[in-house]
């Protein structure tokens, strides 16, 4: 090593002994720490050690004493004519329907031919009903019978009946184009016509119809789904009103109070409608007015996915419940029937006058604006910009607004299934800076089309200057890099988890600190989560306890939680417990209900995969992510699970060649190629896991498993110095991970480095002082 040991220094141990050590810890760095990321979820016993209850079936409501308590929406227009006559027209009113000959032949008289990628659909009007010819079941051509059509205005679709009591909605659309763009969905795939995305019991009729039920039979895969009234009635949102309409008819003119009717609260209301507007996971199937929503769903709130942008924006087709309760509109108490009448869904005023409403200096907790003076624009001559928004078919492009309208700019519009413009109820506040920072999308750039985000920050911050600054400019910028998992987005994270008044900015921060849950700063963050007055919160923070819940403390609390008085939380709680959940329990009931409830649909034949494979029933967990790929073979999400599954019954074989498919389907899926090169490592393929392992840290350069693992694979091959700068990477990205530092010790150890591998292990060990390898090292490199 060049010279002596100095004064206060111990001398290092000999070679040999240092070599001798660090080659078996390098070697179960290897075999062990790659595998085990690999199936890093998964059980680790023999899969015949543990035995998984056989679940009882849930009980289901009785259909038929439900609907004994409906009158349906005809029988309320003798008392209530007004509100039933705008209730009709609406698009609640038509929702769903059966074929009607004056208002539907026109759309298939004279025929026609739509072409539609590779494929195309015949239309016509034939022996006095409606046909289509299109690729069907058998992937080829099939004239096929349309018996209803579903939705009204932009979008009138048509439901073509299916085998198993299954109705499909066709991508042909009245007045004819494809839903789906330029897009070549083909059969076989997941959202193609006659696959399960577009499948009406499940994707659609719930929220088209009245007190649905669904009433699928897993063993068969079919459906036997009723309803109480076709399409969205009144007794959707006032519930069953068959006791109030007799009671009325024997005491209608008493003056007495009718003990049949319950009025909503202001919370029930909004949940009512967001119990159908909303993007979420159904619980139980079965919601009614006056339900809580959190009680029955579990919302989709923004998280590490892509489905909302960092500041709240809609990105995917996330509808408005979710978005609306992350406003400052939710937050004042404001409720969707303030802005919509009720019956006909339109707007209570046209234009400005709806926000002007509040914000004239009416209402205290409402901002004084002056419009002309708060946007900087002036009215135009619309003339030109008369384009219908319902007949655009292109992107969203060419905004037929002036910039005048508060919804311009503080509810910009995304366009779906070609025609369908919806505003971002979310009310948020344009800012060109994040669109430069994250490539989050402003308002000001979807009008101005031609300007770029440079120009529209500029008129801002001349605008409205130091007003930019603002709150949610900050918070918006933290979501972004904690999206990315970036480690120091933890502490304002932490901050923020403690200052936040909107329950749900309070419930979206929890979930983002679930990569760093078994820190003991965020684990205490989250407990405390689990005390939250707002349910939506404590099932945020249930879920991101699951990684921790092997800590006693945390596994008690969530105990707890699986007897919450609400159910979203109880089901967060049981499936971050899942590998000991007691099925008999109510908790456990709840769990198995919801699993039961989603198990038509690949994501819920996953789910459950998941909870078997927890509790290591590896041969039935398989069968499930088998039955989840063939329902969905183009996703490469899932077949990366069913990889996972066959690895742990030492089948890795298939688990490789099922990876390989995934990369095919998902050529740029870091995930996916980080997990063949796990595949590669345990058929023992190095030459192949190195360049797949490369593959990653090119996809995505913060991906620190990849790094520490392309560390590990290349110092097995001797190369000292890249495998060191690889794990510099990887603690770069995963600071607070101890074996990082660990790995580069051993590496150290073995060069003859003891100074630099002291450092390293100390590192370690300042992270998890527990780490009993590093303190054995560590004691061997200061003999």
């Amino acid at each position: 090593m060049g010279k002596s040991a100095g004064k206060n220094e111990p001398a290092p141990p000999t070679q040999t002994r240092i070599w001798r050590y660090a080659a078996v810890v390098a070697l179960c760095c290897v075999a062990i720490l790659v595998g085990w990321w690999f199936a890093h979820d998964g059980p680790t016993a023999n899969p015949t050690t543990t035995k998984v209850p056989t679940p009882t079936k849930p009980a289901l409501p009785d259909e038929r004493e439900i609907f004994s308590q409906y009158a349906g929406s005809d029988s309320c227009q003798k008392c209530h004519e007004e509100a039933f006559k705008l209730w009709k027209s609406s698009n609640h009113g038509l929702a769903e329907r059966l074929i009607i000959p004056a208002l539907d032949e026109s759309a298939f008289s004279p025929g026609r031919v739509l072409k539609h990628g590779a494929q195309e659909t015949e239309l016509s009007w034939t022996n006095s009903k409606p046909v289509a010819t299109s690729t069907g079941l058998s992937a080829k051509p099939e004239t096929l019978p349309i018996a209803r059509v579903i939705g009204n205005d932009p979008l009138r679709q048509f439901l073509v009946p299916f085998p198993g009591g299954r109705f499909q909605t066709l991508e042909a659309s009245f007045d004819w184009f494809n839903v789906f763009g330029h897009e070549d969905r083909k059969p076989g795939e997941w959202g193609h016509w006659t696959g399960r995305g577009m499948n009406w019991n499940y994707m659609c009729a719930n929220c088209h119809n009245t007190r649905l039920q669904r009433n699928y039979d897993e063993p068969s895969d079919s459906y036997r789904t009723t309803m109480a009234e076709m399409s969205v009635g009144c007794e959707a949102c006032h519930g069953s009103l068959k006791a109030h309409n007799q009671w009325q008819l024997t005491n209608g003119k008493s003056g007495i109070k009718d003990p049949t009717l319950h009025k909503l609260t202001p919370a029930q209301t909004l949940d009512n409608c967001g119990s159908c507007h909303a993007r979420r996971t159904d619980l139980t199937a079965d919601f009614a007015p006056g339900d809580s929503f959190n009680d029955r769903y579990d919302l989709t709130i923004l998280d590490h996915t892509d489905t909302y942008y960092a500041d709240g924006q809609v990105r995917d087709e996330d509808y408005e419940y979710g978005s609306f309760l992350s406003s400052r509109m939710a937050s004042r108490g404001v409720l969707c029937v303030d802005c919509h009448n009720p019956h006909s869904a339109k707007t209570l005023l046209a234009g400005n006058l709806l926000c002007m409403r509040c914000h004239s200096g009416g209402y205290s907790n409402a901002p004084l604006i002056d419009p002309p003076s708060h946007t900087h624009h002036v009215a135009v001559n619309t003339s030109a910009l008369k384009t219908n928004r319902s007949l655009v078919t292109s992107a969203p492009t060419n905004y037929p607004g002036d910039g005048t309208l508060c919804v311009d700019c503080h509810m910009p519009q995304t366009v779906y299934m070609q025609r369908h413009w919806r505003h971002d109820h979310g009310f948020t506040i344009p800012d060109p800076l994040l669109t430069k920072e994250f490539g989050i999308p402003n308002a000001c750039n979807r009008c101005h089309q031609d300007k770029t985000a440079d120009w529209a920050l500029n008129q801002c911050q001349e605008w409205y200057r130091s007003k930019m600054e603002r709150p949610t400019r900050k918070r918006a910028e933290l979501f972004a890099r904690a999206k990315n998992n970036a480690p120091e987005s933890r502490t304002p994270l932490l901050a923020a988890a403690k200052s936040e008044e909107s329950p749900y900015w309070r419930a979206v921060t929890f979930g983002l600190l679930e990569p760093w849950s078994t820190r003991p700063e965020v684990t205490a963050a989250l407990l405390h989560g689990l005390d939250d007055t707002n349910a939506l919160v404590r099932a945020s923070a249930a879920r991101s306890l699951e990684a921790a819940n092997a800590n006693p403390s945390v596994h008690e609390r969530l105990q707890k939680a699986l007897d919450d008085s609400v159910r979203s939380v109880r089901v967060a709680a049981a499936s971050s417990l899942r590998a000991t959940l007691a099925p008999e329990s109510a908790a456990g009931r709840d769990f198995e209900h919801y699993l039961t409830v989603n198990a038509d649909e690949p994501a819920g034949q996953l789910q459950r995969g998941i909870y078997l494979f927890s509790r290591n029933d590896l041969t039935n967990a398989l069968v499930h992510f088998q039955k989840a790929v063939s329902w969905d073979p183009y996703s490469a999400a899932i077949r990366r699970e069913l990889a996972v599954a066959l690895s742990a019954l030492n089948r890795p074989q298939e688990a490789l060649d099922t990876l390989k498919e995934a990369c095919r389907l998902a050529p740029r899926d870091a995930e996916s190629h980080y997990k063949l090169a796990l595949a590669y490592n345990e058929v023992n393929d190095l030459q192949n896991t190195i360049p797949e392992l490369t593959l990653v840290t090119q996809l995505d350069p913060g991906h620190a498993r990849a790094w520490y693992n392309l560390g590990l694979a290349r110092n097995s091959l001797g190369q000292t110095d890249a495998a060191l700068e690889a794990l510099s990477r990887a603690e770069s990205g995963e600071p607070e991970d101890p074996r990082i530092p660990y790995a580069r010790g051993t590496i150290l150890a073995r060069q003859q480095r003891p100074k630099e591998a002291r450092i390293a292990l100390h590192r370690a060990l300042e992270i998890d002082p527990s780490f009993s390898d590093a303190t054995q090292l560590l004691q061997l490199l200061t003999e």
